[in-house]
């Protein structure tokens, strides 16, 4: 018993000393909001002061178009992820795109609460101070769990719903991601507060694209800028612990004309989930593209864009 005693000891400090290298090596502390402003805004970048955060968003496109197109990314992304989307739709449409709160440059909230009814509040403030009565509105895995949350929500706010790999069903055989498994594993996510290695966002990226050349160098920059920035690690790590889960059954509620774009080849949000929202809102259409991981909207954006556009 003794020496099962002094081994557990040696055990534990060997544990307390691989955990203090760790942390002296890959230790990163947050990137500021204006470093990131620099990195990541451009000539369309806008800060709306809203519920004592500044949001930043970018306004696009056709200002005739009466009824605009907004679109959501998803976690621990940004509105980067709809640029090239942006881009090929923009000349007959007037598209929204935000860093939602906890994400990005927006960061996090002062009520450190980022439930889908906090989302939909959110949305509901940000669009009465753009002066928007009614969207087309979209978004890739969070962002069209938040989506379609809001169309629950606020029906009158909405013409048209566009759910890419969205969240809403239970999630059965994904692969996943790695950064996410780590972050919903107790103790260990915390040290993600202050250790966000870059070879955990490459590993996370592979888990989320089906085209291995998307995980560029640049990619990887981006995403872990994202990661780190100010108060985004701890955002991140409370949605993690506290959780969210969706009504599932609202889901079937929703009437309005939805767009649904899937991946086939999604390993963190299966294309099963696909066909459940495709039989629950009625008069949906599906769309499955071949050879297309998590997001769709990076992996083949002419294709997404096209999409919209018919939609």
């Amino acid at each position: 018993m003794r020496k099962f005693v002094g081994f557990l000891g040696y055990l534990l400090v060997a544990i307390l000393v691989l955990g203090i290298v760790l942390f002296v090596t890959f230790f990163q502390p947050d990137r500021s909001i204006n470093d990131m402003k620099q990195l990541y805004t451009n000539a369309n970048s806008q800060f709306m002061p809203l519920m004592g955060m500044q949001v930043h968003f970018r306004d696009e496109g056709n200002n005739r178009d009466s009824v605009p197109l907004l679109l959501i990314h998803g976690t621990s992304s940004s509105l980067n992820t709809f640029d090239s989307v942006v881009l090929l739709l923009k000349n007959n449409r007037r598209v929204i795109t935000l860093d939602l709160p906890a994400f990005g440059i927006t960061g996090p909230n002062a009520t450190n609460e980022y439930g889908f009814a906090y989302y939909s509040t959110f949305l509901d403030s940000f669009l009465n101070t753009l002066n928007v009565q009614k969207c087309d509105i979209g978004g890739n895995s969070l962002g069209g769990g938040v989506s379609w949350e809001f169309t629950v929500a606020h029906p009158e706010k909405v013409r048209k719903l566009i759910l890419i790999d969205a969240t809403g069903y239970p999630i059965k055989n994904a692969k996943g991601s790695i950064g996410f498994k780590l972050a919903s594993t107790p103790i260990i996510n915390n040290l993600l507060l202050y250790i966000t290695p870059k070879a955990l966002v490459r590993a996370s990226l592979k888990g989320i694209y089906y085209d291995q050349n998307r995980v560029t160098d640049a990619q990887v920059d981006r995403y872990h800028d994202m990661a780190i920035s100010k108060g985004n690690r701890a955002a991140l790590l409370s949605t993690f612990k506290k959780g969210s889960k969706h009504d599932e059954t609202l889901i079937a509620t929703i009437t309005k004309p939805t767009l649904i774009i899937w991946g086939e080849k999604d390993g963190l949000i299966p294309v099963e989930n696909a066909y459940l929202f495709e039989k629950n809102i009625k008069g949906s259409k599906l769309v499955v593209l071949k050879n297309i991981g998590h997001v769709p909207m990076e992996e083949a954006p002419s294709k997404v864009a096209d999409l919209i556009a018919s939609f």
